[in-house]
């Protein structure tokens, strides 16, 4: 059977309006006028039965639904929609008939289509003059702009950095969860009850923030300090602007908090291992450079100012080798080119470099290739250390070394020519005492000069060998000088030689052994005076004295021939001379340089413009100004006849070499002496166990029993009695502990070799006043 025909209902397109009349006319065009504007709205707008039937719509919602008016009007609009479903319209209906009306924001998926679609939404419940109740409103299509929030939510929630909506006081209208996180809150609803200013480190720092958003309107990067729930500090960095209301007024701020303590933390270690190395790099010995590949300097320590005596700076983009001496620049340049080449891995090279002032320096450079990322050769890192001073030390360690081998030679033959000296000497006093004519006499007198001058040799490889320097007091040198220059003036103005010598009043003391300087300037005086005799007649020495940098320093300049260049280096050389055979042993330089440097001074040698030599000797200025000591006062001359003195006295003498023992004896019976002599210490004390004597002349260096135990067996037993003069003979410098120490009990030293007349002279002095022993 054919459908029934639906009657349209009322207030719709198909409505029929009656036309009787104008008026009729004018209100149905209004209508439809009215309809138009409706149809042009880009809102959905609909009147819908209780039941959900679609009873008046626009336009717009037909083309939301995809129908026409006449499928459209009459039925549910839950025909066209697969949500909502009829049933959760149903469940929202009480509400909706409760309230009267609702505004929010629903999703609904056409059947047509499979994606959701979000609509803004407005209802009302509405009730005609019969009282029939139904709902209108209208609906805004937002899915476009609900995905955009969507998304924006998503953003917000997902951020790593904390987003946070506060007012100007404080209050927190929202934050994300990273915020929350960030702060160590357990959840934003905790977070929201706290005043944001509370959560600020210093709420002055907030205040000034504030300020600035209300002056400027935004703020980028400013650093600010944050506390956390448990109270630790939070480092972060802010960006955010004002939302004003219509009187310029802020009322909402909205803001990016990152949290940069970590970064912090980074960059305060960062900068505290910069600190290290730099420190590191300043406190290192050595200097450090950094090199290109053209080997022009991009980094250089500040250590080049003390090495070099120039700023950094002057040396940023210099080539290296650019002070290099030339004869060391091309292998310097060459090995930065192996470096840069990747042939070399490490090098290392000396090479000698101009100071600021001029003086060269002797560096050891240590070079090794610098590597990128990608483990290319960007450039050279090197070390630099000076090695002036080190060399300086080595070749002095070196002629330490040299001087103390040579010393123990010498020692040990100056030793062994003492005993035949001294057996020339004796003999030949005794033959001149006998000599029956002159020219024996003269002969003799010729044999005592050439062994009195191989004695003067012999003393000077001992003073070199082992220089003594017990006994230092605090001198004045130009109070030494005075008593060198009164020894040495005779033979000076015998061969036409001035000295000129005129020292200022303040000259700081020396602390030094008097005896060994003294024999330091005549030494120099000596050098000066036969340099100048080598070439004339005639001449001048000038002796100069200053104080300069805690140091005492004496210049003996002459007007002779100078020192050749090639001889400078060798000047202080054992046994090297200039001199003609017999003039001189070449020792005498060598012992003045090894007893200064003993004294913790230098010797420099330089030349005279007009020609000649210069000896400048620098001595460390003494610690405290200590009392001076006096010049040791000579003892009284022994009467000019011993004979009377000597006779009738014991003497027992004690040596291993018979030829001391003959010749000892020989000359002292000739002074009518009582002369017994043993060979041993230990055949000594049987001879005095039942024999008395008055003087015993012992040497010192005896095997088995030494002198100095006998001496101490003889104190022992003679602590009741008279104890003899002792007299010890010994080829070693009689300057030094042992002796001193003898000498401080009573006893005498002899230095080997020596001639009857001064043991004869010594012997008188010590037995002139003594009585014989019975």
């Amino acid at each position: 059977m054919p459908p029934k025909k639906r009657k349209p209902p009322e207030n719709t397109r198909s409505s029929a309006i009656p036309a009787s009349d104008g008026l009729a006319q004018l209100i149905t065009r209004s209508q439809r006028g009215y309809r138009d504007l409706i149809d042009h709205l880009d809102l959905a707008l609909f009147t819908l039965a209780l039941t959900g039937e679609i009873r008046v719509a626009n336009l717009e919602l037909a083309k939301i639904l995809g129908a026409s008016f006449q499928d459209m009007i009459g039925r549910k609009l839950t025909d066209f929609l697969d949500l909502p479903t009829e049933a959760e319209l149903r469940r929202a209906l009480p509400s909706l008939l409760e309230k009267g009306s609702w505004t929010g924001y629903a999703p609904l998926r056409l059947k047509r289509e499979k994606e959701n679609r979000y609509f803004a939404c407005w209802l009302q419940l509405a009730e005609d003059e019969q009282g029939s109740k139904s709902v209108i409103g209208w609906a805004r299509d937002v899915t476009a702009q609900h995905e955009s929030e969507v998304r924006f939510a998503e953003l917000f929630e997902s951020l790593r950095e904390g987003i946070i909506f506060s007012t100007p006081e404080g209050r927190i209208l929202d934050v994300n969860p990273a915020l929350v996180r960030m702060l160590g809150f357990d959840g934003k609803e905790e977070l929201l009850h706290r005043n944001f200013a509370d959560l600020y480190g210093d709420r002055d720092e907030r205040r000034k923030l504030i300020q600035l958003l209300g002056e400027k309107g935004a703020v980028h990067n400013a650093e600010i300090v944050l506390r956390r729930k448990d109270g630790k500090k939070l480092y972060c960095v802010t960006s955010g602007f004002a939302i004003r209301d219509g009187s310029g007024k802020p009322v909402r701020l909205q803001g990016i908090i990152t949290d940069v303590t970590e970064r912090r933390e980074i960059e305060r270690k960062l900068h505290r291992e910069q600190e290290f190395g730099r420190q590191l790099i300043e406190c290192f010995p050595d200097l450090i450079a950094v090199m290109d590949r053209q080997g022009r300097f991009t980094f250089v320590s500040e250590r080049i100012r003390e090495m070099l005596g120039v700023a950094p700076k002057q040396y940023m983009g210099r080539l290296i080798g650019s002070a290099t001496h030339p004869e060391d620049r091309e292998p310097l340049l060459q090995m930065v080119r192996e470096i840069v080449a990747g042939r070399s891995n490490y090098s290392q090279i000396e090479s000698r470099v101009r100071r600021a002032d001029g003086e060269w320096r002797t560096l050891r450079t240590s070079a090794s290739p610098m590597f990128d990322e990608e483990g290319r050769i960007t450039g050279v890192v090197a070390s630099v250390r000076d090695l002036t001073e080190a060399h300086a030390a080595e070749q002095q360690n070196l002629q330490k070394e040299k001087f103390a081998a040579m010393g123990q030679m010498m020692a040990g033959a100056a030793h062994e020519l003492n005993n035949p000296l001294t057996a020339i000497l004796g003999v030949s006093d005794l033959l001149r005492e006998r000599a029956a004519d002159d020219t024996t006499r003269r002969q003799i007198d010729l044999i005592l000069q050439q062994a009195r001058r191989a004695a003067a040799i012999i003393q000077n490889l001992l003073a070199f060998s082992r220089p003594a320097v017990q006994g230092r007091t605090a001198l004045q040198l130009q109070d030494l000088l005075r008593e060198v220059l009164a020894a040495q003036g005779p033979s000076l103005a015998a061969k036409n030689i001035s000295v000129k010598f005129d020292p200022p009043a303040a000259i700081p003391p020396v602390e030094a052994d008097r005896r060994l300087l003294s024999q330091v300037f005549s030494n120099l005086i000596t050098n000066a005076q036969q340099s100048i005799s080598s070439v004339r007649d005639r001449g001048a020495v000038e002796i100069s004295l200053q104080s300069m940098n805690n140091l005492a320093c004496v210049t003996i300049a002459d007007d002779g021939p100078g020192v050749p260049a090639e001889n400078k280096s060798k000047l202080f050389d054992p046994f090297f001379t200039t001199k003609r055979p017999g003039g001189g042993s070449g020792l005498g330089l060598t012992i003045a340089l090894a007893v200064v440097k003993d004294h913790g001074g230098t010797i420099e040698v330089g030349s005279m413009p007009g020609g000649g030599a210069s000896f400048q000797v620098r001595l460390p200025a003494a610690a405290t100004a200590a009392k001076q000591t006096e010049p040791a006062i000579p003892a009284a001359k022994a009467p000019k006849s011993a004979a009377g003195a000597l006779a009738g006295h014991t003497v027992l003498i004690i040596d291993d070499e018979e030829s001391i023992r003959e010749i000892v004896q020989e000359g002292l019976l000739a002074h009518a002496m009582k002369v017994h002599s043993v060979s041993s210490c230990e055949k000594a004390l049987d001879y005095l166990q039942s024999n008395d004597c008055d003087v015993v002349i012992c040497d010192f260096n005896l095997p088995g029993m030494s002198g100095g135990q006998f001496y101490e067996r003889c104190a022992a037993g003679h602590r009741s009695s008279r104890m003899p003069q002792f007299v010890f003979m010994t080829g070693e410098l009689v300057d030094s502990e042992p002796f001193d120490r003898l000498r401080e009990q009573g006893a005498s030293v002899l230095q080997k070799p020596f001639d009857v007349g001064a043991l004869t002279t010594l012997l008188t002095g010590l037995l002139q006043l003594q009585p014989q022993q019975r």
